[in-house]
């Protein structure tokens, strides 16, 4: 065969395989379009069928699904709770100014409240308001009361890894019994011998036995290494109170920071860090910031604006805040009592007659209803439960007939205005001076109320300011004062009530009502020099019966320290407290963080 044939028997072939492949593309080409008819478009009138059913079992999976995230959700409590974490920062917000962290000079409630975060005391107070150590690991006094000897724990040290020892103990009450340092707690450490017998041991030598000294030990140390070099004259103003103290409490000092261009607007921020060897452990907040406000309102929209956490120093509950129902309060029972001093040593109250019948026109428990909160009755001048208090000389509860009769037989009878008159036409008639807030109002003009029913004029005085009301309190310049003191939580009122405290040569002068009564003086002698507390409540027995029928002063309520937080504080509980500084008693525990956690 030649090149010719072979070529077109070639041709002929490919053609033949040609033909073939279109043949089977018709052939696949209508089977498709019979399987499309078949399988698709005939399949598409059932369409609407299909759609029912596959909604059907996505609405099955759907409730499936929700019933089991349901069910896990539910059975979480079982093996999930909310719980306090450590951590986070908290942020108080207080009325004033910070112009000192040292304890031997902190007064007020912002320097207080410093000072209480920064150091640490040789005693202090758990959540039973019960004496406790703080630094002092045991406190042990002689058979006599007159020498107090102090244990320190082991390994303390001060913020900046200084090992506290008690020679720092002993220059601390150096400085306050120096009479250059000028410090407020001055008066109550004259005639008192410290020293240090080992690094752990301190010894108090009282010049008289007293039973309630070791009460006196919960003021803050402060280190010796630091301000050893300062002179006593200067240590007022040393630049450690203001701008670098260094404790030995929970918390140690970071920074301030001042905000506001105007003394009126200005605010301060101080922040401190957890103090990692804390003898109580470590905090469990991360850092504490205190901030200062110069008047009750911005601090209260401070809060409401959610710029600090909890807020302090109102008497009640801000009239903008009481709409606000995810506040929190707790009301902290002071150890203190509120009662209205008379006078006694001129004017019209210095008749006892008078003063009984201003008693017994009394009618307390009516206003203890009007307060804000709950609390107990005062009607000794002990409170209820304290060591020498006794239920047979409680003052008596309100007897008009009773008070008129006594008023006829003071010389006071009732004129024909319906008020009281001597014989020289005198009305029966005195001021009664109170702090401008409107507890203690409220309870003044109530007072007034009820004095008026048995024909007494009584004109309530409220203090312009607080400068002015201490200066009142200070020069004893009222017939009578409706004023809160603090008491403890022993029973040693001797500052109060003994007349040795009412006279104007005394350093602090809180003999308010200027009481001077032989039997009183010498039960508060004596119930203050015994240990034993059995014999100690029998010796203040004659002081209680005599202060009941000479009615210096009439007793009220115990006040409370209201604290408003805008959460839970975990850590903080309603107890016992004997100062504003004391709400801090727990504060290491403190927590403010909650996390879901398995429990054990």
């Amino acid at each position: 065969m030649d090149n010719l044939d072979r070529k077109r028997a070639i041709r002929l072939r490919f053609r033949r395989h040609l033909r073939m492949q279109k043949r089977q593309v018709e052939e696949l080409g209508a089977g498709a379009a019979e399987r499309l008819e078949d399988d698709f478009f005939k399949r598409l009138e059932r369409l609407g069928t299909v759609r029912r059913f596959m909604a059907s079992w996505m609405l099955l999976i759907i409730l499936l699904v929700g019933c089991v995230v349901a069910q896990t959700r539910a059975l979480s409590s079982t093996y999930q709770q909310l719980a306090p974490v450590p951590g986070g920062t908290y942020t108080e917000g207080l009325t004033g100014s910070f112009t000192n962290a040292s304890p031997l000079y902190a007064t007020d409630i912002v320097d207080a409240t410093v000072s209480r975060l920064l150091f640490a005391s040789l005693l202090t107070y758990d959540q039973s308001n019960r004496l406790t150590g703080d630094l002092a690991e045991s406190w042990t006094p002689n058979a006599s009361g007159t020498v107090y000897t102090v244990k320190l724990r082991q390994n303390l040290t001060w913020h900046d890894g200084v090992p506290l020892t008690a020679d720092d103990v002993v220059f601390t009450y150096k400085v306050i019994q120096s009479p250059d340092a000028k410090s407020p707690l001055n008066s109550s450490w004259q005639g008192i011998t410290v020293a240090a017998t080992d690094k752990r041991t301190i010894v108090f030598t009282l010049p008289n036995p007293l039973a309630s000294f070791p009460y006196s030990l919960t003021n803050g140390i402060v280190p010796k290494h630091i301000l050893h070099n300062i002179a006593m004259a200067d240590m007022r103003s040393a630049a450690f109170n203001t701008s670098s103290p260094v404790g030995a409490g929970p918390f140690q000092w970071q920074a301030i920071e001042l905000d506001g261009a105007s003394v009126d607007s200005r605010q301060e921020h101080i922040l401190l860090r957890p103090f990692a060897a804390y003898h109580a452990g470590k905090p469990k907040l991360s850092s504490f910031v205190i901030r200062t406000f110069r008047s009750q309102d911005q601090l209260a929209k401070s809060l409401q604006k959610q710029e600090v956490d909890a807020i302090a120093g109102f008497t009640e509950m801000p009239q903008s805040l009481k709409g606000n129902n995810n506040l929190r309060t707790y009301n902290l029972p002071l150890t203190a009592s509120v009662m209205t001093f008379f006078k006694t040593t001129e004017g019209v109250l210095a008749d006892n007659k008078v003063r009984n019948a201003l008693v017994l026109a009394a009618d307390v428990p009516s206003i203890i209803k009007t307060l804000s909160y709950a609390t107990m009755p005062v009607r000794e001048p002990l409170l209820r439960n304290q060591l020498g208090y006794n239920r047979t000389y409680e003052q008596p509860l309100q007897n008009v007939t009773a008070a008129n009769q006594l008023l006829d037989a003071a010389g006071w009878p009732v004129g024909r205005d319906g008020l009281r008159h001597n014989a020289a036409g005198a009305p029966l008639t005195f001021q009664l001076h109170v702090q401008d807030t409107p507890e203690y109002q409220s309870v003044a003009k109530q007072l007034a109320a009820q004095w008026k029913q048995v024909g007494i004029d009584v004109e309530v005085v409220v203090a312009q300011d607080e400068a002015t009301f201490q200066n009142t309190i200070a020069y004893h310049s009222y017939d009578a004062v409706l004023y809160g003191i603090s008491i403890g939580v022993d029973p040693d009122v001797f500052v109060y009530w003994h007349s040795s405290q009412a006279d104007v040569r005394a350093p602090i002068r809180l003999n308010l009502s200027e009481y001077n009564a032989r039997q009183s003086d010498a039960s508060l002698e004596a119930g203050r020099t015994r240990l034993d507390p059995v014999l100690r409540a029998e010796k203040y027995k004659p002081f209680v019966q005599a202060w009941q029928s000479d009615a210096p002063a009439l007793g009220m309520y115990q006040p409370r320290f209201l604290y408003i937080t805008r959460y839970t504080v975990h850590g903080l509980n309603e107890h016992p407290i004997n100062s504003d500084a004391e709400r801090f008693t727990n504060v290491q525990n403190w927590q403010i963080r909650e996390a879901y956690k398995t429990p054990e």
